[in-house]
């Protein structure tokens, strides 16, 4: 409260991410005055292993619960300006008429497109025009099922309302494909919808239900935007001149009459004055009316922003549900050739576009997650850490989380997780350490993978997310780098970060200098590992990973038909099949024992 009434200036920050939406407000000295959070359901469709889905609607309900609870706890509450990071990818079609979504959204990490993503690879004119890099000089990207455009492309072959409106004249120019952070600020900026719904947004596929929601209906005639860092990761947008592109909107949809230009939203920098909230009549806090968005960041980007890597060779690792590492690169195009992304960094108003590399991996904190819900090992993520600690190494046991395939620097669809080295002296405790070591060792592939892409050897590594509370993990993490580890006072750098670039367009802070001045750290942790035993370590995780590789047949990915294909994973053998069941037993029983 006192912050609140202290503040000359305060900047509301929208977090939305893929296991809850946050709203927090920030003062003009950087710090957190207020926040209000919300989970929202994660939906798995029944026998559709790798599918992941999130309901639009309640994505946008969340969102608006948590700006009334500040609203109502602080009816004082006056705002300068909003900003809004994302989970990125998650890909969600509408209608213009209705508001309604025509499907749930396809969560960033679903992996139903692995085979049009393979389709899409061999659909080139000639042999040197296929393959997963085929689209990366234009687009900073391998193909793959991680980034939007194959979404858009399973979303038109499977939802028959969405395809009849697109093959419509009549129709096709209501139809809205966007991110998260599009279908916000349409919300945000829109009205209700008059329209009952009854046709449009009634979207099937095959053996589906129709869209159903018991949330309120989406507004509509909201403005239909993004900003550069989203667009990055549609496989939509060149890279270089940063505008949606024809040519490759065709070669990932294969669709002649797809309406780029009413279909996809206007492409804006990442740093800039949009529009205003609409209020009440947008179904939010009357309050919130008139005040300017101005700030759109993909969410690690906005980590980037939010821990001040504003100069070339500035990097930071978010450890949320996967693991990001991002590197600044200035105004230099990287390109990739160790499996990193190239992708934008921030635009901010009319300067010019920043660049940056980074490495994606799908499984991190949430590893921590299946070994309290799925194996019952812990009662509650700091647990691990206790656990872990029982023990001095891991004794030669690795865990590699390829649940659903390997990202950066890999991009194998095919892998999946294993725990190798298992003897019979291996404990739980052995187990929650190797699941922890596993995050460290994949942040060092991508590390590695920054040095060799762009030759910049990084002094220090800026970390934030969940996992910086955990000690052991933070300290591993800067053996296995060779490199400082540093965590900021203020870690909620992603919804900062959109602050910040909120607050800079509307002369909260007048540069990146003073923005700069307010970050400072909290914790440190130095490398103190031989280097020999680093090595040693890390030789295990690489012949660990090869372990990992082959366990889908690329045969079954490419061939199944798409609505059905998670269904059909086949092991590339019965003998490897029965072995890694006869191991699953054995360690299952082994760690009940334990724990009893």
């Amino acid at each position: 409260i006192d912050a609140l009434k202290d503040s000359k200036k305060l900047i509301g920050s929208i977090d939305q991410g893929t296991s809850s939406s946050r709203f927090i407000v920030f003062t003009d000295e950087g710090k957190i005055a207020a926040s209000a959070q919300v989970e929202h359901t994660q939906i798995y469709p029944e026998s559709k292993p790798g599918w992941h889905e999130h309901d639009p609607l309640e994505i946008w309900d969340s969102v608006v619960q948590c700006i009334n609870a500040l609203f109502v706890k602080y009816p004082e509450l006056k705002l300068d300006a909003i900003g809004i990071t994302n989970q990125r990818e998650t890909t969600i079609a509408w209608n213009a008429v209705t508001g309604l979504p025509y499907y749930n959204a396809i969560v960033w990490d679903d992996v139903r497109t692995d085979p049009i993503a393979k389709k899409i690879a061999a659909e080139g004119t000639s042999s040197s025009d296929q393959g997963m890099d085929r689209l990366r000089s234009r687009t900073g990207l391998p193909l793959a099922s991680y980034f939007s455009g194959t979404k858009v492309r399973w979303l038109i072959e499977n939802v028959s309302q969405l395809h009849s409106d697109l093959m419509s004249d009549a129709e096709r120019g209501n139809v809205r494909i966007g991110t998260i952070d599009t279908w916000l600020v349409y919300q945000l900026t829109g009205r209700c919808s008059s329209s009952d719904g009854s046709t449009k947004g009634a979207a099937t596929i095959s053996d589906a239900v129709a869209f159903n929601s018991t949330f309120p209906k989406g507004n509509v005639g909201g403005l239909f935007i993004t900003d550069v860092t989203n667009a990055s990761r549609t496989l939509f947008m060149d890279i270089e001149t940063c505008e949606w592109c024809s040519d490759l909107v065709y070669e990932v949809l294969r669709m002649q009459a797809f309406p780029v230009e009413t279909a996809l939203a206007k492409i804006e920098p990442s740093s800039c004055v949009y529009g205003n909230c609409s209020g009440e009549e947008g179904g939010i806090a009357s309050a919130l009316k008139g005040v300017p968005i101005a700030s759109i960041l993909g969410d690690q980007q906005a980590a980037l922003f939010g821990q001040v890597c504003f100069e070339k060779g500035m990097a930071k690792c978010t450890y949320g549900t996967g693991l990001f590492l991002m590197m600044n690169t200035g105004l230099d195009l990287v390109p990739s050739v160790h499996g990193l992304l190239t992708t934008v960094a921030y635009k901010i108003g009319s300067e010019p576009t920043v660049y940056g590399l980074e490495g994606s991996v799908a499984f991190s904190g949430s590893v921590i997650q299946w070994l309290r819900d799925q194996l019952d090992i812990i009662s509650d993520a700091a647990e691990s850490e206790a656990l872990a600690n029982h023990v001095q190494s891991n004794d030669g046991l690795y865990f590699v989380p390829a649940f659903a395939g390997l990202f950066a620097p890999y991009w194998r669809s095919d892998a999946r997780g294993v725990i190798v080295g298992m003897t019979a002296s291996h404990t739980k405790h052995h187990i929650c350490r190797a699941a922890l070591e596993a995050t460290a060792y994949q942040a060092k592939e991508v590390f590695d993978a920054m040095y060799h892409d762009s030759r910049i050897c990084l002094a220090s590594l800026r970390v934030d997310g969940g996992a910086v509370a955990n000690n052991l993990l933070m300290q591993f993490q800067a053996d296995m780098l060779d490199a400082p580890v540093i965590k900021p006072q203020v870690t909620e750098t992603t919804a900062m970060g959109a602050a910040f670039a909120a607050g800079l367009v509307v002369g909260v802070w007048k540069d990146l200098s003073e923005i700069h001045q307010m970050w400072a750290a909290d914790k440190a942790w130095k490398p103190t590992m031989p280097a020999n035993e680093r090595d040693s370590y890390f030789m295990g995780w690489k012949k660990a990973v090869t372990k990992s590789f082959g366990w889908v047949e690329e045969d079954a990915l490419a061939n199944v038909d798409e609505e059905t294909q998670t269904d059909k994973y086949r092991t590339r053998s019965v003998v490897v099949a029965a072995a890694a069941s006869v191991l699953c037993i054995t360690g299952f029983i082994l760690l009940r024992s334990k724990k009893v």
